[in-house]
């Protein structure tokens, strides 16, 4: 049970983070902040660099955490790693410096639940040492996240899988050495059977980038895009290449995005924290007409605001890590409160980060500080992992199943009935006055 306090133990070692990050790893996030370098493990510059530093966290014993000792982690639970990301969350290449960056984490755990031991020593190894980069392939070109309207099929032939179709916003596939590909193989079954995982190697034949896409704040004229556009033309991959079960395939996907939400949930946290940090030294800093922007109404107000959603949305993520911690295994019992998640962190990065560049004026606009990269994060963080109307549904879904239609024509706190029975239920005391 989490009280609001931490364990001495543990708070030595976010104590530890938080110097190692401002000491170490933010100045890579100024000499590199392109997520281009983050995963191109061909780039020799940031990777001398970078390697001395896992080898910090590695002895610091704070290596992938989210997995099992016996898969090189700690084996934290999600209470615990949510207060390390809050943490990570500051910093561009803090999660790849401690082996914790999406989709790699997501990835690793599924090859760990699913995985084969011929499949976890090819492809699950080096992805733990930190020597390669994969990618998650699932959304497609023409519906989106919908499983319901996923074309990429694949069909058994001999020994043989063979892939076809396209998948549309791939992250990091350029750089990727294995992709995981959610295809269809049985598109009469129900959805949550119709289709399988699989392992296909980057250098499969037939297996093409259409295009790398950039995001906002990615430059085309420096090859900075990162999202690939993928097409699968008869992708021939062996039998024992499927990761699961036939039919496996959405199990095996959601098994990886909960977590991953409440993760990228407290990197979020973390980021919201820096803005704050960066309104509050500006309010401090700035004077115009007079006065210090801190002692001005409106600054005040955008202050306040600010705190109080951040520690609102921050008690909201500890909480539904809690509840994944003690819901046994069961994903049921943090759906809601992962969808709300999801939900709130669009919103609050918004608010927050559209304050703290508005309260740096021009300056805010400008690449000459980390909100403007902030900002281009905002539009995808409605989308990421699936859009946030998808969640509110699930929220207002899961809330209706605790309540019942009223019985009759007007609703169970109509007071005229209520009245009755009050006057009723205390007719002898009132009878008496």
């Amino acid at each position: 049970m989490w009280d609001f306090s931490t364990d001495p133990e543990f708070q030595a070692k976010l104590d530890w983070i938080d110097r190692f990050l401002r000491e170490e790893v933010e100045p890579l996030d100024v000499l590199y902040p392109s997520v281009s370098v983050v995963y191109d493990t061909r780039h020799e510059k940031s990777r001398a660099i970078l390697k001395p530093l896992q080898e910090k966290v590695r002895q610091q014993r704070l290596w992938a955490c989210h997995l099992d000792p016996h898969l090189g982690g700690e084996g934290y639970g999600q209470l615990m790693l949510a207060l390390m990301n809050e943490r990570l969350g500051r910093s561009l290449w803090a999660p790849t410096v401690f082996g914790t960056a999406a989709p790699d984490t997501g990835n690793a755990e599924i090859l760990a639940m699913f995985g084969t031991p011929e499949q976890k020593a090819r492809y699950l190894q080096p992805l733990l040492d930190g020597d390669i980069v994969s990618c998650f392939s699932m959304t497609e070109p023409q519906g989106g996240a919908d499983p319901r309207v996923f074309a990429t099929t694949a069909v058994q032939e001999g020994d043989h899988w063979v892939i076809n179709g396209e998948k549309w916003y791939s992250s990091n596939a350029r750089y990727a050495e294995f992709i995981l590909v959610l295809a269809v193989t049985d598109p009469e079954a129900p959805i949550q059977s119709r289709m399988s995982m699989f392992i296909v190697p980057r250098e499969t034949p037939g297996l093409e980038i259409i295009r790398n896409v950039p995001h906002m704040g990615e430059r085309v004229e420096q090859d900075e895009a990162t999202e690939g556009y993928l097409r699968y033309s008869n992708v021939r991959v062996p039998l024992d290449h499927m990761l699961g079960e036939v039919g496996g395939g959405f199990a095996v996907a959601q098994a990886r995005l909960g977590g991953g939400r409440i993760h990228h949930a407290m990197r979020t946290v973390g980021q919201c924290q820096r803005a704050l940090d960066m309104m509050c030294e500006r309010a401090l800093s700035r004077s115009t007409q007079g006065t210090l922007l801190a002692e001005k109404g409106t600054v005040q107000a955008m202050l306040a605001d600010t705190q109080i959603e951040l520690e609102q949305f921050r008690l909201l993520v500890l909480k539904t890590a809690w509840i994944i911690d003690n819901s046994h295994g069961d994903p049921r019992k943090a759906r809601a409160h992962i969808a709300m998640v999801k939900v709130a962190m669009a919103k609050i990065y918004y608010e927050i980060v559209r304050r703290a560049i508005h309260l740096h004026g021009s300056l805010g606009a400008t690449f000459e500080t980390p909100l403007a990269y902030m900002w281009n994060n905002v539009p995808t963080m409605g989308l990421a992992d699936g859009p946030t109307e998808v969640h509110q549904i699930t929220v207002a879904r899961e809330l209706l199943r605790n309540y019942k239609a009223a019985e009759g024509m007007f609703p169970s706190e109509h007071l005229p009935p209520k009245i009755a029975a009050a006057r009723a239920r205390y007719a002898h005391i009132l009878g008496e006055q």
